[in-house]
């Protein structure tokens, strides 16, 4: 096929996509912000750091250089962590960039300071442009395996869903379509914070009844919030909401429950960021979805013990009591 598709983030997750689209016969070129790692990858042709044990095709061109990446291509898929996306797009702006790309967001968070999602900065920074998601519970190294797995695309456009749907669908990586991307895109952030409870309460120490709590519970707060910024609360019960929320809260890869398992267990969050190489998305997801919270008067009890948490040096286990000493109300 002759479309041409930059990935922009040499993460676990960009560098599966990329494997991904490269097996289906795409011309795919793989970016990576470190020069010396890039010659890592493009040596050793794997990913030791972020997807260790997988392959990385011959034909898949890997580049540190933002502007050789981009240019020409006609799918821009965006997978750098939430808290660099800006400062990536303002230097693909000084690029020569494509203006008729797609470009497909497949990062999962939501930006502190604007409380903007990764689709709403692509458009503030690089302008009007054809700009979708994809999210769902894709945990990479399952999805690199060729493990059974579903996704979902947003965008208002059905041509470019569509589009996108016959790029990325293969036999073991189903892909849906939603119009609803507001929806797609706030599931796919808020469940971080919420399995990041679910590994408190592992570290802690908890038991099934409990996890199963915070994610019915969970899952409430998000779709109330998500109501009151748009989206259809429908979305929340897919596969972008519910079924992302699920595999989060329960997987041994996730690194959001992984983080609050070491919290409940008594390490401290800079110990554990100063151990990581990879982001955590809830971390600083936690902060913004606290500050939506009061923006929009939405009450996230869940949200709020987490944030106290992580910023405000909140006991796990007093935000535990806390939560369960809550006024009584229906569900």
């Amino acid at each position: 096929m002759g479309i041409k598709i930059a990935v922009i983030g040499d993460g676990g997750w960009g560098t599966t996509l990329a494997i991904l689209l490269s097996k289906k016969g795409f011309d795919v070129t793989l970016w990576g912000a470190f020069p010396e790692y890039v010659l890592t990858l493009d040596k050793k042709r794997a990913n030791p750091r972020f997807l260790p044990g997988i392959k990385i095709p011959k034909n898949i061109r890997i580049t540190s250089d933002l502007g050789e990446a981009s240019k020409g291509k006609d799918i821009i898929v965006m997978a750098v962590p939430s808290l660099y996306m800006r400062s990536i797009l303002k230097a693909l702006k000084k690029t020569d960039y494509p203006r008729r790309a797609i470009y497909l967001s497949v990062t999962k968070g939501i930006e502190i300071n604007t409380l903007k999602t990764m689709s709403e900065i692509i458009r503030q920074e690089l302008g009007k442009l054809n700009v979708a998601v994809l999210s769902g519970p894709t945990i990479a190294h399952e999805v690199a395996k060729n493990i059974p797995t579903t996704a979902v695309i947003a965008s208002k456009s059905t041509q470019t869903r569509k589009f996108l749907q016959d790029v990325f669908m293969t036999g073991y990586f189903r892909v849906y379509t939603n119009n609803d991307v507001s929806g797609v895109e706030l599931g796919g952030c808020l469940k971080n914070v919420i399995a990041i409870a679910c590994g408190i309460s592992d570290g802690l120490g908890f038991g099934t009844n409990t996890k199963a709590a915070i994610l019915s519970r969970g899952l409430a707060e998000i779709s109330r919030l998500g109501k009151v910024m748009g989206a259809n609360p429908k979305t929340f019960s897919g596969i972008s909401g519910l079924g992302d929320l699920v595999t989060t809260c329960i997987s041994k890869y996730s690194r959001n429950r992984c983080v609050g398992e070491k919290i409940g267990k008594g390490q401290t969050l800079l110990h554990i960021k100063s151990g990581m190489q990879m982001v955590a998305e809830g971390v600083p997801t936690a902060k913004s979805a606290y500050q939506l919270s009061l923006k929009y008067k939405v009450p996230m009890p869940i949200t709020k013990e987490v944030y106290s948490v992580l910023y405000k040096n909140k006991s796990p286990l007093t935000a535990v009591k806390d939560l369960m000493k809550r006024e009584k109300k229906e569900e």
